[in-house]
């Protein structure tokens, strides 16, 4: 699951699997917007499924990410591919910094 926005209303599902290419794939599902004790399921007729993908790139030495996100009515509402490198930081339980904890916890099933 993932949470959406500045705010995080908006709370996704997510399958994660292993990619053709050995890398992650993630494909968002079922979407909900939660506001206080307002909550509903938001209709994908409104939004889109986002489909990525995020791989190392032996050759490149980098990391990869390829992002596509459609709507069954529009067709494709955005994509885009890049690389990125990234810095590995060791945290022990409990340090977790706060400023990449999620701003919100809603009670689920």
């Amino acid at each position: 699951m993932d949470y959406l926005g500045t705010h995080q209303h908006l709370a996704v599902d997510l399958e994660v699997r292993v990619a053709e290419n050995g890398g992650l794939r993630i494909r968002s599902g079922e979407q909900r917007f939660y506001e206080g004790s307002v909550g509903f399921r938001f209709p994908l007729l409104f939004s889109g499924v986002a489909d990525v993908c995020e791989w190392y790139d032996d050759a490149a030495q980098c990391f990869r990410i390829s992002v596509s996100a459609e709507n069954r009515r529009w067709g494709k509402l955005f994509g885009y591919e890049g690389s990125f490198q990234c810095e590995w930081q060791q945290v022990k339980p409990g340090e977790v910094p706060a400023e990449i904890l999620p701003r919100r916890v809603e009670a689920r099933e």
